[in-house]
């Protein structure tokens, strides 16, 4: 027989989840949580209508490469579904110790820890690092993982503003000198589409004996003569102290890694709870998650197919005189600034065939909803022209 009292408190939730604003606002206008049934290259479909896709973080297309395809089916054929548990209690496979080392020298660190999503990774890397005592200094645009991390660890934190290094040394120079401090960053921002200031930040972290930790997600595979990253685009050695980043953009995969010294990731696997009671990455996210790292280095094409691509889709932005926010990588908002005109704007693109996310305050700052579309290798000739029609009918229907 239920206790009255647990009852009670059980009713007053489900009131609570049924009086939710946001849940209620979001199953009436439908701006996310879609299905598809289908997806074919940078085309997707939806109740059997086909949509090109502007919002995938694939950026250079590898999720079905051939070879990436055939390592996938091998590795479930070799070693079964998953692991069943995590890897302090069933333990590593060979494969996951194979890819930790190709993204460690990729990367020019020396040790390299993955776990079962991006989000985990970065959060994890804050969180084990970072403990109450130590000051943390973020960027204050940075992702949620990261925030969820600096949350979860304890330390005291100050924001400096989004991507400037001068706020940066004003906070870091009016700490205790003795005080363990830390940066936060991100090598590109992905709502913004901006490139860290990295050379400036590197010299701060060197000044003022700051661990730099950077989440490298949207920039891995995408920056650099090798694809490398923001360290390898500003060239940069040794600058960055923890690098983590995502399997689910250039690695077309689902997983994440952190990347660094061999006693830190050594400390991150002692410490590091997320992966500690986290399932191991399954056989086939890792193969998958090699394979296209063999294929970046291989075959440098793919981005710069991105890359022609990016700059094509922001010549005809430009053209349209729509605000892409200064964006300066394959990763593009289009700026409306009113929740009411980025809805609008989003269905047109819809009626259209171009399938977006909206992005609104509080997830990026007042004065700044926006429509989030990246640019893919995969995008054809054809899928360029059907977007620059599409963004030319939702300009004009929504008058801007």
């Amino acid at each position: 027989m239920p206790i009255p009292f647990l009852q009670r408190q059980g009713k007053r939730l489900e009131k609570r989840f049924g009086e939710d604003d946001p849940t209620r606002l979001r199953l009436k206008y439908e701006p996310y949580y879609h299905t598809f049934n289908k997806q074919v290259g940078s085309r997707v479909w939806r109740d059997d209508r086909e949509y090109i896709m502007l919002a995938s973080n694939d950026y250079l297309g590898l999720g079905n490469h051939p070879l990436v395809i055939e390592a996938g089916k091998k590795a479930l054929d070799e070693w079964g579904s998953g692991t069943t548990g995590a890897r302090l209690a069933n333990g590593s496979r060979s494969f996951h110790l194979e890819l930790e080392e190709e993204l460690a020298d990729f990367l020019g660190k020396e040790a390299c820890q993955i776990s079962s999503a991006g989000y985990l990774s970065c959060m994890s890397a804050v969180a084990s690092f970072a403990t109450r005592g130590d000051m943390i200094f973020v960027d204050k645009n940075s992702h949620s993982s990261l925030w969820s991390g600096i949350q979860a660890s304890g330390a005291s934190y100050e924001k400096f503003s989004h991507n400037n290094a001068d706020d940066l040394r004003h906070l870091l120079s009016t700490e205790k000198p003795e005080k363990t401090k830390i940066i936060i960053i991100e090598g590109v921002y992905s709502m913004e589409g901006h490139i860290a200031k990295l050379p400036e930040i590197v010299a701060l972290a060197e000044e003022f004996d700051a661990f730099l930790l950077m989440d490298d997600a949207h920039g891995f595979g995408v920056l650099g003569q090798n694809g490398r990253g923001t360290v390898e685009h500003f060239e940069i050695e040794n600058g960055v102290d923890a690098i983590c980043g995502s399997f689910s953009k250039s690695l077309a995969g689902t997983g994440g890694f952190v990347a660094a010294s061999r006693d830190a990731i050594e400390y991150l696997r002692s410490h590091s709870k997320q992966t500690i009671f986290s399932a191991a990455v399954s056989p086939v996210a890792t193969a998958c998650a090699k394979t296209v790292l063999g294929i970046m280095k291989e075959e440098p094409e793919h981005r710069y197919r991105l890359w022609e691509n990016a700059r094509k889709y922001k010549a005809i932005l430009a053209d349209l005189e729509l605000d892409t926010w200064e964006s300066e990588t394959p990763a593009v908002p289009i700026v409306l600034g009113d929740k009411e005109k980025v809805y609008f704007f989003w269905k047109a693109l819809m009626e259209k065939g171009i399938f977006t996310v909206i992005s609104v305050a509080p997830a990026v700052p007042p004065g700044k909803d926006l429509i989030r579309t990246a640019i893919s290798a995969r995008h054809t000739g054809e899928d360029l022209e059907r977007i620059a029609d599409a963004l030319a009918y939702a300009k004009s229907k929504c008058r801007l």
